[in-house]
């Protein structure tokens, strides 16, 4: 892993950094992730948000998860590029889109959520821990275990 983290949207008006280690980096395959990422899954790195720095207009869409918990989704007010979410359960915790970050390489994902959701052209690396939903205890209490 590295230091500092640092990313941010595609025109440039929203930046963040953190020098926090990722506490978590998931693959999730849920119907958000996919539809928010236009793809077939999200990366998403969990880092603390007292460690976050960002600066530009964030604008935030908020959407309940599977668990009830509501998901606020950043991306920048300009070019709508996804950036980072929060979710109402993990209060101290950001989780940055993999695909945000400057250096998309300076993070390695840990495992896959909500695999029995992945479309079937969206292959993810077999070696990785894989669950059909989100882990009993979360992904921090797999990444706890290993």
């Amino acid at each position: 892993m590295t230091n500092v983290l640092n990313g941010g949207c595609l025109c440039g008006a929203v930046t963040y950094e953190t020098s926090a280690e990722p506490m978590i980096v998931a693959h999730c395959h849920c119907v958000d992730c996919r539809k928010t990422s236009g793809t077939g899954h999200g990366t998403h790195v969990g880092v603390p948000k007292a460690a976050l720095t960002v600066s530009g207009d964030v604008r935030f869409y908020d959407r309940p998860a599977d668990s009830g918990n509501m998901v606020s989704r950043g991306f920048c007010s300009q070019c709508g590029s996804a950036l980072f979410s929060r979710n109402s359960a993990m209060d101290g915790m950001a989780f940055l889109r993999a695909s945000s970050l400057d250096d998309p390489d300076a993070v390695t994902p840990q495992m896959v959520v909500y695999a029995s959701r992945a479309p079937s052209w969206d292959k993810m690396d077999d070696a990785l821990p894989s669950f059909p939903k989100l882990p009993e205890g979360g992904p921090a209490a797999v990444i706890a275990e290993h």
